[in-house]
């Protein structure tokens, strides 16, 4: 009987080491578009320099039903706002789901009063620049 049970306990070994030692697969993810590619540059041409006011600049995106992305990214007095040599620029990728964009910035002045500065980005556009010299 020693002879038999070798072998089967060598088989039974091997299938248990077989079902129990899986290697993890890995899981890739999904392949998705690079996406759009939006460029906000801010800068004044104007000379504020006695304008105390503080201004708070926010980046603004939406497909017109939600904004997917409305936060503030400058926060300054008016006078301090910088010149065209020393732009703020700021960028932003958002995911390319073919559809077509409000987006600029938006901006309060307080004590004054709230505004904005908006330009559209078509649904097959890849990328966009958003240029604003604050007047």
């Amino acid at each position: 009987m020693k002879p038999i049970f070798i072998p089967i306990l060598a088989l039974a070994a091997v299938i248990c080491l077989a079902t129990s030692c899986k290697k993890e697969k890995t899981i890739k993810p999904p392949v998705t578009s690079s996406g759009r590619t939006l460029r906000f540059i801010l800068y004044t041409n104007e000379d504020f320099h006695t304008d105390d006011h503080g201004i708070n600049f926010s980046l603004h995106i939406s497909d017109g039903v939600h904004a997917s992305f409305d936060s503030i990214v400058y926060t300054a007095k008016v006078k301090d706002i910088p010149d065209h040599a020393h732009q703020l620029v700021f960028e932003k990728k958002v995911p390319d789901d073919g559809k077509a964009l409000t987006v600029g910035f938006t901006y309060e002045i307080q004590n004054v009063g709230f505004s904005w500065h908006l330009d559209t980005i078509a649904a097959n556009e890849k990328s966009k620049v958003i240029e604003y010299p604050f007047q």
